[in-house]
């Protein structure tokens, strides 16, 4: 029997310390494990070989700094995960290995009228159909990342208010597809998961403060202090679409007056370009005319850049994160949006947070948030899962 503070307690402690470093960052060389857990080189080479024979891990030759390293990974086959994008008017589902490689991806139309009930059971039906077209061993999945638009109650797990999806309102997202998949999954909404995907995958990758800031029929904002999604204690935090810009301003949903959603969103703004540009815009359309030249599309974008660069620049007096992602379809418009969002910010924030932040366009496009639903999967999977061999308890449905 193991006893607290004793030698193979210690053992299997740096062992779990060694695996979940390579889990969240898909692949380190040994001298980045070494940094990363503040363990010696060589009982890092000591565990890499005991983790490599025992087939938890793999070890490839890499280079690093111009020397020869060895990488290290999680073993392709020790276990999969799936992330599940719900979102305005599409349903993606991705699955993914340990190694942080993305082996099915598909996305589909999404009704936004339709029932969660309808929703699930369509999601279900996609992660059906994307396992059996990867072959893989349904037994192996260890999680399933959720993500919806919309904030979770933290202790709950419930949906809470949300335009984007009004009939799932007070529905338990997680339980119902939990329920239907017959694995562990976990919630979060599209912006935190946006964040971690670039944290993982994209624009993020190497910081450990950022926020990443999505424009769709709403705005919001995931982010990460020290390496870690900050939800706060309700799991509201980031609703920087509701900071005011100006209390005489429209009639925001949330009830108040001017709201920087009110100046932004695509509700709002399509409609200022409607009687010149027809009634069918979306904000996909008038980022590619904006591009092509379009000087109405294009002075636009720059006053919604403006606007969220005020928004950005409260979240850098506050926060003072080192970089902002920009995500969704706005952030294809590149310098048209970025440049205006960094004058407000040079503008509105303390001089030395402006100097230490960068804004970049997200990486990942449209799949930001399900990549991010597979790194939450792999954030929560636990590390005793990997050594012994065995799933988290359930029985996938779907076998």
């Amino acid at each position: 029997m193991e006893t607290p503070g004793s030698q193979s307690s210690l053992h299997r402690a740096n062992l779990e310390r060694v695996v979940r470093a390579v889990r969240l960052a898909g692949s380190l060389t040994q001298a980045e494990i070494a940094r990363t857990t503040g363990l010696s080189a060589a009982t890092v080479s000591n565990i890499v070989r005991e983790l490599k024979d025992g087939g938890t891990v793999e070890v490839t030759p890499t280079s690093a700094g111009g020397r020869r390293a060895r990488s290290v990974s999680l073993s392709g086959d020790a276990g999969i995960v799936i992330g599940v994008d719900f979102g305005h008017t599409h349903l993606r589902v991705a699955v993914g290995n340990l190694a942080h490689q993305v082996l099915a991806e598909e996305a589909e139309p999404l009704d936004v009228d339709a029932s969660a009930g309808q929703g699930f059971d369509r999601a279900e039906q996609l992660v059906s159909r994307l396992i059996a077209a990867t072959g893989v061993d349904p037994t192996k999945i260890a999680g399933v990342g959720l993500g919806v638009p919309g904030p979770i109650d933290v202790e709950s797990g419930t949906l809470g208010s949300t335009s984007i999806l009004p009939g799932w309102t007070g529905t338990k997202p997680a339980e119902e597809l939990g329920a239907r998949l017959g694995v562990p999954v976990h919630v979060d909404n599209d912006a935190n998961l946006g964040a971690l995907g670039e944290l993982v995958w994209g624009s993020g990758r190497g910081v450990k403060d950022l926020a990443y800031i999505k424009v769709a029929s709403g705005v919001g904002a995931g982010l990460v202090i020290s390496g870690r999604i900050y939800r706060g204690p309700g799991g509201t935090a980031g609703e920087i679409g509701h900071i005011t810009l100006d209390e005489s301003g429209p009639v925001c949903r949330c009830g108040n007056r001017g709201c920087l959603e009110t100046f932004t969103a695509a509700r709002y703004v399509l409609p200022l370009l409607q009687s010149s540009h027809g009634t069918d815009l979306t904000m996909e359309r008038v980022v590619r005319l904006a591009r092509d030249g379009d000087p109405g599309c294009r002075r636009v974008i720059a006053d919604v850049g403006r606007h969220i660069g005020s928004g950005v620049a409260n979240l850098c007096n506050l926060l003072n994160p080192s970089r902002v992602v920009l995500g969704g379809d706005l952030a294809e418009a590149g310098e048209l949006v970025l440049g205006p969002i960094r004058e407000s910010v040079g503008r509105y924030a303390i001089p030395s947070a402006a100097r230490q932040l960068s804004v970049l366009p997200g990486a990942l496009g449209g799949r930001a948030e399900v990549l991010g639903a597979l790194a939450l999967a792999l954030s929560e999977m636990g590390d005793s899962t990997l050594l012994d061999g065995t799933l988290p308890a359930g029985t996938p449905a779907f076998t």
